[in-house]
């Protein structure tokens, strides 16, 4: 070794010596790309009858509709192909995928039928599989991924059967076993010791899906979840946990949930057992761009973040005004070590812009720079709700990140308190309770909403 050294310069010497000492450490900052809500509707393409465009639409007219797609539309395959390419682009050897799901468009069920619904769901995985050949996809079943919609059953099926032999190059055999049961699974993140993905199927706990409703745990799912979870502690263990419906409430409709209030309450059971394990929650079904906190005696201990869709489809939920987005995409950075969620990266396409030039996707922000935190952390994330609680800045640009930049008015008070309320109170009564510190502030009894939401948590 000393001869070889000898005649080296310092300069080579010092390289030489760093490749030697930190060549087998591992980067200790990894990226994911999380995809959801593509909604692909075959039926799109481009007439002069503005009200036949897309099925999608319900004959609302797509008065401009162009080749990425119309604001009253599912995704065209050209917005599909569009933002899988771009993630291709922008980070083109990513640690993992994260896909939750939501692949068929928004029609009624006697337009589609279990063979359109397969077809779809095959035409998407295939694109993804195809752009990133050996690249990990993390795959959770939507609402809308079944036959008839959001009708997922709580046993072995044809439907999960056949998804399951799409996804078995993601599925490891245990898996596979798992998913064609609940259409749920479980697997070590990457194959690595210490780290462990949870795929959910929340659809079980979707209100609107009429299988379920009077179980005490439909498939299995939360006792299963739980042992998992035990395990994972016992093995020191930390955990990702993913799925499409969220539990809590639409930020866009005031007191709107998704879970029935058993459901509901399991999952946040659940939640506050095991928190010290999971490391962060990523879903979708929203097609907004928000986060939902949970508390334990008022300090913050899991932060789940709700990506935006792809489809720019504008929501027929009564009550909703203008619920339209740009499509969007997500990379999460973390820390390979320990799973910490590091940054939050969206990138978006501006849809009328697309449609009037060429498609370009580009960062729409990032976590930590827009909202000044230093990483995407539950405490972290507690203090960017803190801000966009008490100023009316940030709320501002928390609110035009919502919609992907799309909707750019004026967030209120009363838009203030269904943002607030909806990302701190996941709990049913405590939401309730948020709603009610509201009412208090609009009847001059509290000056500022924070002070309303003070009060609340200290009453947990």
């Amino acid at each position: 070794m000393f001869l070889f050294f000898k005649d080296v310069d310092m300069f080579t010497l010092r390289l030489i010596l760093s490749y030697l000492l930190f060549k087998e450490a591992p980067a200790l900052s990894g990226s994911f790309w999380h995809i959801t809500d593509q909604h692909w509707d075959p039926t799109y393409k481009l007439t002069d009858n503005a009200e036949l465009v897309c099925a999608s639409s319900g004959k609302r007219p797509a008065a401009n509709a162009g080749m990425f797609g119309d604001y009253v539309c599912d995704s065209p395959w050209h917005l599909i192909n569009s933002s899988v390419y771009a993630m291709k682009d922008i980070l083109p050897d990513p640690d993992f995928i994260v896909w939750t799901g939501d692949d068929t468009p928004h029609v009624p069920n006697e337009d589609l039928g279990e063979e359109k619904v397969l077809n779809i769901i095959s035409n998407l995985t295939h694109i993804l599989n195809q752009v990133f050949p050996n690249i990990k996809v993390y795959s959770a079943l939507g609402n809308h991924d079944y036959h008839p919609k959001s009708q997922l059953p709580a046993a072995s099926n044809y439907m999960y059967d056949r998804i399951a032999e799409m996804w078995q190059d993601w599925l490891e055999p245990e898996s596979q076993e798992t998913f064609k049961k609940g259409g749920y699974y479980t697997e070590k993140l990457l194959n690595r010791t210490g780290f462990r993905m949870l795929v959910l199927n929340t659809n079980l706990y979707y209100d609107q899906n009429k299988l379920t409703k009077g179980l005490e745990d439909p498939a299995g799912q939360f006792s299963w979840a739980d042992q998992v979870l035990t395990e994972a502690a016992n093995n020191k263990e930390k955990v990702y946990i993913i799925g499409h419906v969220p539990p809590g409430f639409f930020e866009k409709k005031r007191s709107k949930p998704w879970f029935t209030p058993s459901f509901n309450k399991r999952y946040m059971d659940l939640i506050q057992k095991h928190h010290s394990v999971i490391l962060g929650q990523f879903f979708g079904h929203h097609h907004t761009d928000s986060f939902r906190m949970f508390y334990n005696s008022g300090s913050p201990i899991s932060a789940m973040f709700l990506s935006p869709g792809v489809t720019p489809w504008k929501t027929t939920l009564p009550g909703v005004k203008d619920g339209a987005n740009n499509p969007g995409i997500r990379v999460f950075e973390y820390d390979t070590q320990t799973l910490l969620v590091k940054d939050v990266v969206t990138y978006y396409l501006n849809l009328t812009q697309a449609n009037a030039a060429r498609g370009r996707w580009e960062k729409e922000y990032r976590l930590t720079e827009s909202f000044r935190v230093p990483d995407a952390s539950p405490a972290s994330m507690h203090q960017v709700l803190e801000r966009i609680a008490e100023d009316g800045c940030y709320l501002q640009k928390y609110y035009d990140f919502n919609s992907v930049s799309y909707d750019l008015t004026k967030c209120d008070s009363d838009c203030r308190v269904d943002h607030v309320c909806a990302a701190r109170e996941v709990d049913f009564d405590m939401y309730n309770k948020c709603l009610a510190g509201a009412a208090a502030i609009s009847g001059g009894l509290l000056p500022v909403l924070s002070v309303a939401v003070s009060l609340v948590l200290a009453n947990r």
